[in-house]
C-alpha cells in the first residue's frame, strides 16, 4: 500500500472544488444555463437551490443562437437544467 505524505494530502483536499462551491462562487455573477431542450438564457443568477432551481435577472433567451425575448426576472425549473455555464461579463 502507498502512502501519500501529510503534506500532499492536505494540499488535495485544499484544491477540491464541490459543484456547490462553485454555485456560491458564481451568485450574483453573469451565467450562462442551457435546457435539456436546448434553449439557453443569459442573465444574472440571483439565486437556486437543492433542485437547481434558478432565478435569474437581466435575462435574455436564445434559441438557435437567436435572441428571441428579454425578460426582467425569469426563474427556471431545476429538472430543465442541462447546464449552467459562468460568463466573464454579461453583454
Amino acid at each position: 500500500k502507498e502512502s501519500i505524505p501529510r503534506e500532499t494530502q492536505a494540499t488535495k483536499s485544499a484544491d477540491k472544488r464541490t459543484p456547490s462551491d462553485f454555485l456560491k462562487a458564481i451568485l450574483g455573477r453573469p451565467v450562462s444555463v442551457k435546457l435539456n431542450n436546448g434553449t439557453n438564457y443569459k442573465g444574472v443568477l440571483a439565486c437556486l437551490d437543492g433542485y437547481m432551481n434558478i432565478a435569474m435577472e437581466q435575462t435574455e433567451e436564445l434559441v438557435d443562437g437567436q435572441l428571441k425575448a428579454k425578460y426582467g426576472d425569469c426563474f427556471i425549473r431545476g429538472n430543465n437544467v442541462l447546464y449552467i455555464a459562468a460568463q466573464s461579463k454579461k453583454k
